[in-house]
Formats: structure tokens, sequence, C-alpha cells
């Protein structure tokens, strides 16, 4: 068990949710809990006295909390959730005679059985626990104790159960595999739906804020309640008048006939951390702040009340929210009209972006189901709504506008679930380098928020367009034509210039136009006007009628080969080839839809509508052939990842962690503000991981430098020195390399003119043998601190950064990740063998990429690790040269369930 780190618990408060929804504070225990926690147990019955010590014992139950009050000592932690100021649950361990093993045991308040307080007090100690090197929980029980037995067998974890009379003892394996993340997962989502059911099915509505005159916000947000039906009660809050609109008003939330379930805030930013209060005392279980502008100390008090009192919270600085349920119609939003019902999800952090969807969306009928404009998002995330539409029955399409993520990695595995069962879109903000920071290494240059967020959305299965006008384009495909089985697209035209911008515009997207084989062609041919070019494009010339393109689309629709049509049409005066009933003509066959159609009307008003269909359904029509060709693109891109099974970690063999945590703790206390390590700490880091290095030796006078260099040179006869100290970087942009040297003499040469030109700098010198031939890549981390770990992998050697040929995936990396990595780089033809040649060690190059993902997710202290240049040949993938630097950051559990 590590003991360098004696405060590794010493972490704040944090809150969390229940299995019915309700807010508790998860703590370390403190001297000052004393008297709450001994009335914890003077509270219980003398039955659950009894399950909990094996015996009826007030005496017993006073040593415990005295136990858990006493001084911190090593080996002991304990936990404590309490709500509202009130302790209902105690959880604590002690290690045992084993370092890695402790007894661990559970005490829940009479009364709250079955809501989940011992389940997440325990998900908090097993985290706490493995940060400090435990990997084994014991705990004895009555076999009787059936809650405390289902307690740990539900857990998620690998548990074993060994019974000896009346006890039972059981043994918890703590290790974080994905079924223990994906029970944690389950009880979250579920604790977080039942936590929304007050701010998105509220019973009980009161708006404060809304003034008598038109013009405020509050009376916006009034009237839009009131002129939407809202099918249950609702209230205003105003001391200065008796009724607003129509609507009851009251003096104040307190003086209210019945408690609401949600209140909507719309006062001065000053007023608001009262009213927050006020709602709190009052039994309020969620509130929406529409206010902008509250300072710090504004904010932090309104969090507070809403975590002291259990209520969530949606804003502030925000549009709004909306549920369009039949028997609900909630809309609670100051936008310009109603939402449509619908079936599309949307959440967004800013105002316009979502007046702007619910406009789309209302255009293309598709409607909306919910909707939150989540504003500063200091409680309600988009994590959140994910989650709620995933089990509200009604929502079949995600939108998302999200500028921050608060727990990326937990948003992640979300999605990566959610967007199996629906398609999850979003706009991909801040995309440009404006704010790209100088380089302190390879990876660090790399690394751009850009590709750390694109590899959020590859590796979740999100759908990442590039405006809001893309979005609405994908999603009307989405959401109106099955998904194709591949990339393979007919253009069907009635116009050769059209179907030219068509050809163009499904190249420059990633499509594939295959040829037609013979048949294909006379069946075209069979049911098209003379003239028609059979191709792809097929232009069909400006006679064609209606039903000779229908036919036309008919045959391409059962063709192998095809996985999509595209027809691209312009009006004319020879046939009435364009308009509705083309579309109804398009769809009259039944069971047509195997296969998605995308229509362009080049005269069309809307960049993108949706046509009614003769089956009853609608098709996407685009007025450029770019949108439907870009909409194509996302459906074959969806296609292929649903495809694709979801990928595994794999286990990987020879891994050292406990010494690798070791050794960067040990430089971590030589050097407390961090830094680069040298060379030797370097390479130690990286043997107990496994990655491959080429055999090298330090030096620091001349006479050593001639002694390793005759050891070394028995690979090749050549070697290589390179110069070192520390917070080098670019040893090659320094001239800090020789290359090549034979001999005695050449290496004393070397070293004196390094030692010369860098006197005072140089600390010593690193040398190799010469490297065998083979292609330069480049492996590298960069630790985001609200990301996670970054993995980066390209072209390597010294124009790394200026051909910029990189992928990155976001830690810990999968086996499909990791295939991505390697394939996604426009230099990947090289490493499986182009023009003839062999490929490279591509198991090595996988097991490199593993390894390095392994050591930054063990390692929250590593803040860049930049491998550059790796050596990869044929049978061999060998580091060259490797820098990591360490920066003193505690351990963070990304999948612990927490709010924001």
């Amino acid at each position: 068990m590590t003991t360098t780190n004696d405060h590794a618990f010493d972490r704040p408060a944090v809150h969390a949710l229940l299995t019915d929804g309700t807010t508790v504070c998860i703590r370390p225990v403190v001297p000052g809990d004393h008297e709450q926690l001994a009335g914890l147990y003077e509270e219980m019955s003398p039955e659950n006295l009894r399950l909990r010590f094996f015996a009826a014992s007030r005496r017993s139950a006073a040593v415990a909390a005295d136990r858990a009050c006493a001084p911190a000592r090593s080996g002991y932690r304990a936990l404590l959730a309490e709500t509202q100021g009130r302790v209902i649950g105690l959880a604590e361990y002690e290690a045992v005679d084993e370092a890695d093993c402790a007894e661990v045991s559970i005490a829940v308040a009479d009364g709250l059985h079955h809501r989940g307080v011992g389940t997440l007090l325990v998900e908090h100690l097993v985290s706490a626990a493995r940060a400090e090197g435990i990997s084994t929980f014991t705990a004895d029980a009555l076999s009787e104790n059936h809650e405390v037995l289902r307690l740990f067998a539900d857990l998620g974890l690998r548990t074993a159960r060994r019974f000896d009379g009346p006890e039972v003892r059981c043994t918890v394996a703590l290790d974080e595999d994905d079924t223990y993340l994906s029970a944690v997962e389950t009880r979250g989502r579920h604790a977080n739906v039942a936590s929304l059911q007050s701010l998105l099915r509220p019973d009980v509505v009161a708006v404060v804020g809304a003034g008598r005159k038109p013009g405020s916000v509050g009376r916006a947000i009034l009237h839009h309640l009131h002129s939407g039906r809202f099918a249950r009660r609702l209230f205003a809050v105003n001391p200065s008048a008796t009724s607003i609109l129509g609507i009851p008003c009251h003096p104040s939330v307190t003086a209210l006939p019945k408690t609401p379930d949600l209140v909507v805030v719309a006062v001065p930013a000053a007023a608001v951390p009262a009213i927050a209060e006020e709602c709190g005392e009052a039994g309020v279980r969620a509130l929406l702040v529409v206010t902008a502008g509250l300072d710090s100390n504004q904010a932090q008090a309104l969090l507070s009340a809403c975590r002291s009192h259990d209520m969530r919270l949606v804003g502030p600085n925000c549009l709004g929210i909306a549920n369009t349920e039949p028997a609900l119609q909630l809309d609670a939003t100051f936008a310009a009209g109603h939402p449509s019902p619908g079936s599309a999800g949307v959440a967004v952090q800013s105002g316009g972006v979502g007046i702007a969807l619910l406009d789309g969306l209302s255009r293309l009928g598709i409607g909306v189901s919910s909707f939150v404009s989540l504003g500063d998002k200091y409680d309600v995330s988009g994590n959140d709504m994910l989650q709620w539409w995933e089990s509200d029955g009604r929502t079949g399409l995600a939108l998302l506008h999200l500028e921050s993520f608060g727990n990326p990695r937990a948003f992640s595995r979300t999605a990566r679930r959610v967007t199996r069962r629906m398609p999850v879109l979003t706009v991909d903000a801040g995309r440009t380098n404006a704010g790209r920071r100088a380089a302190a290494s390879h990876s660090a240059a790399a690394a751009t928020r850009t590709m750390t967020r694109q590899a959020l959305f590859t590796q979740a299965g999100i759908t990442a367009t590039r405006s809001i006008g893309e979005l609405l384009e994908a999603a009307a495909l989405l959401h109106s034509q099955p998904l194709p089985e591949g990339a393979r697209v007919a253009i069907v035209t009635n116009a050769g210039g059209a179907g030219v911008l068509a050809a163009d515009a499904c190249a420059e997207a990633g499509l594939a136009l295959p040829a037609f084989n013979p048949s294909t062609v006379d069946d075209l041919l069979a049911v098209l006007p003379d003239g028609a070019a059979i191709g792809n494009p097929v232009d069909a010339t400006a006679a064609v009628m209606e039903e000779q393109l229908g036919d036309c689309v008919d045959r391409l629709m059962w063709r192998a080969g095809i996985d999509a049509v595209l027809v691209a049409l312009v009006p004319t005066a020879l046939a009435e080839a364009t308009g509705d009933d083309l579309v109804r003509a398009l769809t009259r066959a039944p069971g047509r839809r195997a296969r998605p159609v995308a229509v362009v009307r080049l005269e069309q008003a809307q960049p993108v509508e949706l046509l009614p269909a003769a089956d009853g359904g609608t098709i996407p029509s685009y007025a450029e052939p770019h949108a439907a060709a870009r909409a194509l693109a996302h459906a074959a891109h969806r296609a292929a990842w649903l495809a694709r099974p979801a990928g595994t970690v794999p286990d990987l063999q020879d891994i050292d962690t406990r010494r690798a945590q070791a050794i960067a703790e040990e430089f971590l206390l030589a050097c407390p503000e961090g830094g680069r390590l040298d060379p030797r700490i370097c390479a130690n880091l990286l043997s107990c991981y496994g990655i491959p290095q080429i055999p090298w030796a330090w030096a620091e006078t001349e006479d050593e430098a001639v002694l390793v260099a005759d050891r070394l040179r028995g690979f090749d006869g050549r070697v290589v020195m390179k110069a070192d100290w520390p917070g080098l970087v670019h040893k090659s942009e320094q001239h800090a390399v020789h290359l090549d040297l034979r001999g005695d003499v050449q290496v004393r040469a070397a070293f004196r003119d390094l030692e010369t030109r860098f006197a005072g700098l140089m600390t010593g010198a690193v040398l190799q043998p010469l490297a065998p031939r083979g292609i330069e890549l480049f492996a590298g981390v960069v630790q985001d601190e609200v990301f996670g770990p970054l993995v980066l992998f390209g072209l390597g050697g010294t124009a790394t950064e200026v051909l910029a040929d990189h992928a990155a995936r976001l830690a810990p990396l999968t086996d499909h990740d990791v295939h991505d990595l390697i394939t996604s780089p426009r230099c990947a033809p090289l490493l499986f063998g182009a023009h003839g040649n062999v490929p490279v060690d591509l198991e090595g190059l996988e097991q490199l990429l593993l390894r390095l993902s392994r050591m930054a997710a063990d390692l929250p202290q590593l803040a860049e690790a930049d491998f550059n240049p790796v050596l990869a040949a044929p049978g061999q993938v060998t580091v060259l040269d490797a820098r990591i630097r360490l920066l003193p950051r505690r351990p963070h559990d990304p999948y612990l369930r927490r709010l924001r």
C-alpha cells in the first residue's frame, strides 16, 4: 500500500444523488462530527444495532463513533453522508495485516434503507481505497443481514463469500473494470433521471420576477407557460400584484398555497441567492434561473442553496426549458414562439443557438421532445440530458451545443451508450487554432483543443457538424431515412451540370461513386428516355418524366453495391420532373425505404426541407449538393460506427504500476513543482510499462563517453550522442545532437563540442547506437485538465510539427481506438507496406500505444510524454528519444458519482 501520501483522502466534500434523486453530501469525517455520529447509532433500532455490531450494544455504537472521529491515522478512512445537516450514513475502512487489504463497515440511518445510501458511500470509499493502493475489501456480516450482502453482491465488483456458522465473510476485489463502471453508470442514471422529474415534469410551477408591465423576461416566461397551455398548476410571485395575465400572484414563495416543484427565477442578480434560499426552505425541488450577470459570491451562494436544500438547477443565464409532452406542455422559455412537439431532444449553452435550433426543428416538422438551455451550467449538464432522453420514451434524436464539458470521460461513456440507441449530433464550436498555445513539446503542439474534442466525438460515436445549418441538414436525413450500409452513392439528375456538382460534392464528402455493371446500365436504359447517359451520375435528361425518374431510382435502390441515392433536380419547361409529386413517386413502392434517398432541388428557397412522401414518411430535400452529400456522409459514418462492436481495453502483461507510482512520487518529492525527468528516470519509468527503448548509456565526462561508446558500438560500430539538461525539449533545433560517431577520437570531439557550446547548461550526454533504417513516427500523451489524457500518434522526426500528420484518441485506449490511431494519419499506408514494401511491426506499434495509454491512465502526474522519434521497421518498434514531464497532481476518479 502506498503510504507516501497520507493526505490522499483530504479532498473536498462532494454532492451526489441517491436512488430517489435526493441530493446528499459525501465528505470525510472530522472530529466535530462525533455528536452527529453518536446520534446516528443512538437512533438505530436494537435489531439494526445487532445486525451492525452482531449484538444490540449501545457501547459498541459509542466505540464506533469514537473510532471514526479519532485523529487521522495511516490506513484508516471514514466517510459520511449527510442531507440538510443530518448524518444519514457512515462507511469506513481500516487496513489489516496485508498491505493492500482493508476491513470495511457500513451504517445507514433507520428509515433510509433501500435508497442507495450505503452503496453510494461504498463507491466513494472504493475510489479512495484505490488511490491509497488498497486492492481488496473484506467485510464480516451476519448471514441474515441480507441488505449488506445484497449491497456487496450488486456493486459490480468481484465478490466472494465464506460462511462460518451464523457469520459470513465477504471479500471484494476493487478492480475497476467495465462491469463495475457499467453498474455505477446504471445506478447514476436512475438517480439522475429521478432528480430531474421535478425540473422537466413538474406538477406545480411558480415564476418569481414576473412584472405587471410587458417587457420583462419573467413576464415573457409566465406568458409562454400560460399561452402554451401548461397542463398543471401555475403561480406568479410578485409582492405588488394579486394577478398577472390572469394567473394568481402571491407575495413570496412561502406564501404559495402549494409548494412548487419548479421555480423560475427572473429577478436581478443581487436577489437571486435570497430567492434560492427561500425556495430551498420551502421544499422546492428544482430551480430555473434565467438571470444573468451573477458575480462569484452570488454564484456560490446560489449553488450552495441548491446543494444544501436538495434542488437541481438549470442556468443561470439561460433561455429556459420546455417539455412538449401532451399531458404537460411545459414551455418555460422566452423564445419568440412555442416549440413544436416532436422527437428531438435539444440541450444548448447558447440561448441564441437554442432559438435557431427550435425554429429549424419546427420548420422541418421534427419538433422537440424536450429542450434545455443550460446557460452557465452550474448543475444540469449535457450528460444529464442524454440520460433523460435515453429513458423518456419520446426522444429519437439528440442535438447538443456544448461550449464546455464538466466531466468529459463520464460524458463519453454515457454518449457511447446513448448513440447506440439514437443519433447524437453536435456543433463542434471553436475549431480554429486562434487559441493554440506555444509548444512545450511535440505532444503539446499537436494536442489542440480541437483535436481533443474531435477525439471525444469520434470515440463516442457523436455526429459532429461544423455549423447549425449542417446540424439541421444531418438531423433531417437521420430523422427521416434509414442508415446506409456503406458510403456508395448513385446520383440521378435531369441536368448534366447538376450531376457534376453533386458528384464533386460526394467525392469531397468522402463518399464513393461506383461504376454500374452492364446489367444495371441495360435496366436503367429500359425506363429512361432516349438520350439518357447511364454513368454515375445518371443523366436522365431534361425530358424525363416523373414516373420514369421514379422507376430509375427504384431500380437503383435494389441494386447491389449501392447504399444511397442522391437525386439532383432543376426545374425545366420540358417535363414536370420536380416538386412534391416526384417525392411521392420516389417512395411509392412498398419497402423502398430500405436505403436512404436525398433530393437536391437547386431552386429551393430553404437550405433543407422535409417533403411528404406517399408512404407517410418524409424525404430530405436540400438547396445545394454539398449539403446533401455532407448529410449522407454523416449517416454513413454513423452506420459504420454502429456496425463495429464496442471496443475493449486489452489486458497488458508485464506492467508494474506500483513501481511507476513510486518513481513519480519520489521525483515529485525531490521536485515539488514538477518538471522533466532526466533520461535515467525516464527510462526507468518506461521500463515499468514494457515500452521498448533503444540501448543507451549516460555519460557526464569525456572519458565516460568513450567507455560507454565502446560498449554500445557492439551493435553497429557507430554511435549517436545527445546533450541533455533540464528543460531541453527540441534537441535537433538546438543542434545538440551528433550522429554517426566512429572511434574514440570522434566521440571525444563530439563531447567537447557539446560541453563547450552548452557550458553551464549541459548536465550530461546520452549515447546510443546508430539506429537502423525505418519509418520515424511520433507518439505522445498530453494530460488535459478537463478531458484527461489524450494519446497522439503520427509521422515523427524533425518534421512532426510542420507536417502535423497526427491522430488522437482519449485514454484509456480500446483495441478499436488503437486501430484508428494507426490507420488515421496520412502516413498510414507506409506502415502497411505501400509500394510493395514490407509492413512494419504493427503488433508492436499497437502494444506501444496501449502501454503509453496505460501509463497515462495510471499516473495523473503525467503532464506530457513525448516519444519522437519512434522507429518502426519490420519486426521492430523502438523508442529512440523520450521526454516526460510530471506535475504534482492528485488522482481524480472521473467515473465517481458526484454532481458538478
